[in-house]
């Protein structure tokens, strides 16, 4: 059996182990945070282009199923158009409200339109506006906000 100093010196040995396997797992941790958002960034990336190919596909499927069936149906994707209710010279005096809002909160809706494939072809200065006159609404937590579906005209972007 060693000496007291011995077994000090043994259990600071260990003391240090644990330290730096602590450092390690710190480290380990971070680095599969950083993989884990990197993943559900690409996921969110291959959803968008899912939610594009899969209709334009289901649609060339069903083109070629009617023409051999001696059909031709056109199915409707989206209606996008300028209002008609308004004048122009009415639009003119409007002025839109204006919300203050963070640095990050105007980058993370500026990114949310960009990425948006009915909104990403807008003017700078028209998403400027959006951004300017977007307002902070809380929700509680498991609040249906919107579903798949629903026929809406309102924009959101979800902060968390």
């Amino acid at each position: 059996m060693g000496t007291l100093r011995d077994l000090q010196y043994a259990l600071q040995e260990k003391i240090e182990e644990l330290r730096q396997r602590d450092a390690l797992i710190d480290e380990l941790e971070l680095e599969l945070d950083q993989k884990d958002e990197l993943i559900q960034k690409l996921q969110n990336e291959l959803d968008k282009y899912r939610s594009v190919i899969r209709p334009a596909t289901q649609q060339a499927q069903q083109q070629s199923a009617g023409t051999l069936q001696g059909e031709q149906r056109t199915k409707r994707q989206a209606i996008s158009a300028e209002p008609t209710a308004f004048d122009i010279q009415d639009l003119s005096h409007v002025t839109l409200p204006f919300y203050p809002k963070s640095p990050q909160s105007k980058e993370l809706i500026k990114e949310a339109i960009l990425d948006n494939d009915f909104m990403k072809n807008l003017e700078l200065s028209q998403i400027q506006e959006i951004v300017d006159c977007m307002y902070p609404v809380e929700y509680g937590k498991d609040s249906c906000i919107i579903k798949e579906g629903d026929v809406g005209s309102l924009v959101y972007v979800m902060e968390g």
